[in-house]
């Protein structure tokens, strides 16, 4: 069991490496009224770190209401 976590953790990784130098050039973002030029990866990375964050409170809200 854990080398399939060490394997999984190591294609992750992989895949993360692979994303990341694919998406380097410029992307706009339009955050309100503000206009951000950031690197691709890096706003995947931010919208992927929104959403997790986001998930992880609204599952604890729910998990909170249950009790």
């Amino acid at each position: 069991m854990k080398k399939f976590k060490l394997v999984a953790i190591i294609v992750l990784v992989v895949f993360t490496i692979i994303i990341f130098l694919q998406n380097t050039e410029p992307a706009q973002a339009r955050i309100l009224l503000l206009k951000v030029e950031m690197s691709r990866a890096l706003l995947l990375m931010l919208t992927f770190a929104l959403g997790l964050v986001t998930g992880i409170l609204v599952a604890t809200n729910v998990l909170r209401k249950k009790r």
